[in-house]
C-alpha cells in the first residue's frame, strides 16, 4: 500500500525543494523527520508538511499501526506556476523576477519493496542485421580536408613595411 500527499502552489523554487527531496528519499520515516528537523534550508520546513500529511494519510486511510515501518518512496517535485513581477532599473529599464512555485509530492510505503512490483521490462528489439563486410579496396581514402571538415589555412601575401622603400 502506498499513500500519497501533495502540496501545490508551494512558494519555493523545485530545484530547491529537489535537494532537500534527494536527501529523504529511500528513508524510513523517523529518519526521514530527524533529517528534516536538522536540515538548515527553508525548503526543508515545507517538506516536513508533506510528509507528516502523507504519514497522518497512512494512518487514517490504510490504518497503518507500525509508523516504524513506512519509508519515503516517493519524492518529487514538479515546477509550478510562476509569479511574474517587473522591477524598474536605471535609464528607463526594466527587469523580470519570476517568484518560482513548486509542486511537492511525497509517497510512503509499508512495503518492503517499495510498493507495488514493477513490470518487466520490454523485451530487446532486434537489432539490424549484420553488414557485408567489404573488401579493403573498395573503401576510398577520405580526401585531404574534407573528412575532417577542417579548411586548409591560405597562404597569405606578405606585405612591405611603410616608410622604407
Amino acid at each position: 500500500m502506498q499513500t500519497m500527499a501533495r502540496a501545490r502552489f508551494v512558494r519555493v523554487s523545485a530545484r530547491k525543494a529537489r535537494l532537500v527531496l534527494d536527501q529523504i528519499r529511500g528513508k524510513s520515516v523517523g529518519e526521514a523527520l530527524a533529517t528534516l528537523e536538522y536540515t538548515p534550508r527553508a525548503a526543508a520546513r515545507l517538506v516536513e508538511k508533506v510528509l507528516r500529511s502523507a504519514v497522518a494519510n497512512a494512518e487514517h486511510n490504510h490504518q497503518v499501526r507500525n509508523l516504524d515501518d513506512l519509508r519515503v518512496v516517493r519524492a518529487i517535485a514538479d515546477g509550478g506556476p510562476m509569479l511574474k513581477r517587473i522591477q524598474p532599473r536605471a535609464m528607463g529599464r526594466a527587469f523580470a523576477i519570476k517568484h518560482r512555485t513548486s509542486h511537492l509530492t511525497i509517497g510512503v510505503s509499508d512495503e518492503t519493496n517499495g510498493g507495488a512490483p514493477r513490470p518487466a521490462a520490454p523485451a530487446p528489439r532486434p537489432s539490424a542485421p549484420p553488414r557485408a563486410a567489404e573488401p579493403a579496396a573498395s573503401r576510398r581514402a577520405p580526401r585531404r580536408g574534407a573528412a575532417t571538415g577542417r579548411r586548409q589555412p591560405r597562404a597569405r601575401a606578405r606585405r612591405k613595411p611603410k616608410g622604407k622603400e
